[in-house]
């Protein structure tokens, strides 16, 4: 009688919790009606919207480049002419290479710090993005690889944009993406005022946002949206995503009353790092002085995935861009209590775990049976976060 009545009573707490998100949205924040929310491309419109815009060689690896359907996304487009003088080429994976998940217009490339590198649809490939210094900006031209935007701006549908390129972005290296191995030849640096590093990170969150709620997690863009004021402040993010299933499952209560929790502020943790993250790695939150523990290492795929705080990471790159990565997970992260040593280090984990069975009305995983391992690496954050309990 009494588990009935607690459970209850968490079922009853999970729909204030979401009632007080719908008020609190609709009170800030007016959104287009259903039919005014466009629908996520396919390859067909893909391969339409490039043919007329006269990028024929292109449209045709559309469906062999297979594309995201649910991703706003940006192509720089060769034009037939520059595509032909390299018959050696492969178109679909030229047109992945060439393609970036985001909406990027001409004026918000022109904002970005000289030599921003922008991960494209070909997995650890990345776009390098650079612009001429001038005293206007609208003088100012961006250059993608070395290859100038000729005409910017072409489509935009809010969830296709196309920009016309003079030539073509030969194959990528598989260190493109190394920031380390990037070299400028032609320009000066730039320095990224905070006011463009804002409106960077406004830009990418309301991305995240737009896709979240395409792909079953709306719940988890409704809690980005009620906390962007503090999210804006960040200069990246990661973030373990649970889909609306999982919460109207009943772990609802648990995860949104602890959202921050997260949350890993300051750091974008793609898939490649993040399989590569060794067991005991720390991970810290928005929520001050609560970390996350990597508990299981990855890099066993489906047989042997990766796990936080005992919780399984279910989909590794749901969705991401230049600032935010995220992740999917199959229940939300239990808070942990472990040793930490002098320095700060996390100094051991067991193999087993024991959750107090209420933890999801605040209650805690603690570690038994510890036995001694590496301390492992902290990930760092820049700057400290008030704290503030759920969302």
């Amino acid at each position: 009688m009494a588990s009935s009545l607690q459970r209850q009573l968490q079922i009853l707490l999970l729909l204030l919790i979401l009632i007080s998100f719908f008020i609190s949205a609709a009170s800030t924040t007016t959104s287009p009606p259903p039919s005014a929310i466009p629908q996520p491309p396919n390859h067909f419109l893909y391969a339409s919207i490039l043919s007329t815009l006269g990028f024929t060689e292109l449209s045709s690896a559309t469906f062999a480049a297979n594309l995201t359907t649910t991703t706003p996304i940006t192509i720089f487009a060769p034009s037939d002419s520059s595509l032909l003088t390299c018959p050696s080429c492969s178109l679909p994976l030229l047109l992945q290479e060439h393609s970036i998940p985001g909406l990027y217009p001409l004026h918000f490339l022109r904002n970005l710090a000289f030599g921003t590198k922008l991960e494209t649809t070909a997995p650890n490939r990345c776009l390098t993005i650079t612009t001429t210094t001038s005293t206007g900006a609208h003088d100012q031209k961006v250059f993608v690889n070395g290859v100038e935007i000729t005409s910017p701006d072409l489509f935009n549908n809010g969830l296709v944009m196309v920009h016309g390129l003079q030539g073509f972005i030969t194959h990528l290296s598989p260190i493109s993406c190394n920031v380390e191995r990037m070299t400028s030849l032609t320009f000066p640096p730039q320095t990224m005022t905070a006011a463009a590093s804002f409106s960077i990170m406004r830009l990418m969150l309301k991305d995240v946002i737009v896709r979240l709620r395409n792909s079953g997690y709306s719940f988890v863009a409704l809690a980005l949206r009620l906390k962007s004021a503090e999210l804006l402040e960040l200069k990246s993010m990661t973030i373990f995503a649970l889909d609306d299933a999982s919460i109207f499952a009943g772990e609802g209560f648990a995860y949104l009353s602890h959202f921050r929790f997260h949350v890993v502020p300051n750091k974008r943790i793609a898939a490649s790092e993040l399989v590569s993250l060794p067991a005991a790695t720390v991970l810290p939150t928005l929520e001050t002085g609560q970390q996350l523990v990597v508990t299981t290492a990855g890099g066993g795929g489906t047989l042997a995935p990766i796990n936080i705080n005992y919780v399984k990471v279910t989909t590794i790159d749901l969705l991401h861009n230049g600032r935010i990565a995220v992740h999917g997970v199959s229940a939300p992260f239990p808070h942990m209590h472990h040793s930490v040593d002098e320095e700060g280090g996390y100094g051991t984990i067991d193999e087993k775990t024991h959750c107090d069975p209420t933890w999801h009305n605040g209650g805690a995983c603690h570690l038994v049976n510890n036995a001694e391992v590496p301390v492992a690496a902290q990930i760092g954050i820049a700057g400290d976060h008030e704290d503030h309990h759920g969302l």
